[in-house]
């Protein structure tokens, strides 16, 4: 075995042995973040304008009996909140995650790109217009509204030559956005029996939302979120440039249905539930970037656990901050994200898109 022999083999160990390394490193913060979401979620059955002790939630969970008061307030409003909060989180997330790898556009997301806008703007038709009134009927509108405003906001991007510019996404899905959602609050308004109920939804809820409303939604979230992790890696080829990732072999066009697709459900699913929230989908893929760099897979992976943490959290804060009086958690979600938006512009490569 000659010496260039050996050091090549060396040189070409270490790479593979710092990637294992760092993939260790990346498992591991994964698994502590889990850790924390399981927290948080036990934080959010505990927690409520009747204060209840931690022992009693842990009895209620483990040890349910229907004849105890606290028991029936966990079991029937606290815990259904809480898995709620939990899809919302997760399809909010991967939804501003794919958006972010697909358009290379670090200000993207369903809410400033006008997808949110799109999906409550045709919920509100449905309810003003066709007099629906049930979950299984106004999600479809949801869904079609939410694959509407991303694919016309997609195409008003790609307008002229090149690819999709961030700018002219933003700034088209912030435009749409504005009318759509000016259009809502017409048909509200207007409609006394829309406006009824649609009034707590439109700021952003999860409170009262039980299994009735998160169940018929939920195959469609699970479709939603095994389309995101399939693209993963496609995305990352992506994210070297469109010719690049024809030349690796990605099918780039069916990537693009692929994650329109994921954003439609996930998008479109989040909102039928629990109305338009923003800023999860723009905040948590940058700190999930931040900390595991470029990589789209556990960009995904972490956003997955990250953001039904940050809802969670922030349902959280608005159930004590008013305390007996509770604040939608689309409010409190609002007031976090501005602050990172503005921060986000302010840089010249926000997380390196």
């Amino acid at each position: 075995m000659t010496p260039s022999t050996t050091t090549a083999r060396a040189t070409g160990a270490s790479p593979r042995r710092g990637v294992a390394r760092t993939n260790r490193w990346r498992l591991t913060g994964l698994i502590l973040a889990l850790c924390g979401l399981a927290a948080l979620a036990l934080l959010s059955v505990a927690v409520g304008s009747r204060p209840i002790p931690l022992s009693e939630v842990l009895d209620a969970v483990f040890n349910y009996s229907g004849q105890i008061e606290e028991h029936i307030i966990i079991a029937q409003m606290r815990m259904p909140r809480t898995l709620v909060g939990l899809a919302v989180g997760a399809a909010l997330g991967l939804a501003g995650a794919l958006i972010q790898a697909l358009t290379r556009n670090p200000l993207a997301d369903p809410g400033i790109l006008g997808v949110s806008s799109g999906a409550a703007f045709f919920v509100a038709l449905g309810v003003s217009v066709f007099g629906v009134g049930t979950i299984l009927g106004y999600v479809w509108f949801a869904f079609a509204g939410a694959l509407v405003v991303t694919l016309a906001v997609y195409l008003i991007g790609s307008a002229g030559r090149g690819s999709a510019d961030p700018v002219r996404l933003t700034l088209a899905g912030v435009a749409l956005g504005a009318v759509l959602s000016g259009l809502t609050t017409a048909m509200t308004l207007l409609d006394p029996t829309a406006f009824d109920q649609m009034r707590h939804w439109n700021a952003g809820v999860i409170a009262g939302r039980g299994y009735d409303i998160l169940l018929p939604v939920l195959p469609f979230l699970c479709a939603g979120v095994l389309i995101a992790l399939l693209v993963a890696r496609p995305l990352n080829s992506i994210a070297l440039g469109e010719d690049l990732a024809a030349a690796l072999g990605t099918n780039t066009l069916w990537t693009r249905i692929a994650v329109v697709a994921a954003v439609t459900l996930l998008a479109g699913g989040a909102t039928a539930i629990a109305g338009p929230i923003g800023f999860i989908g723009l905040m948590v893929p940058h700190i999930a970037r931040w900390i595991v760099g470029p990589a789209q897979p556990w960009i995904l992976g972490y956003t997955l656990v990250l953001a039904p943490a940050l809802l969670l959290i922030s349902d959280v804060i608005g159930r004590v901050v008013l305390r007996p009086g509770e604040v939608p958690v689309g409010i409190i979600t609002a007031f976090v994200g501005a602050p990172v938006l503005i921060l986000l512009i302010r840089r010249r490569r926000a997380s390196g898109l």
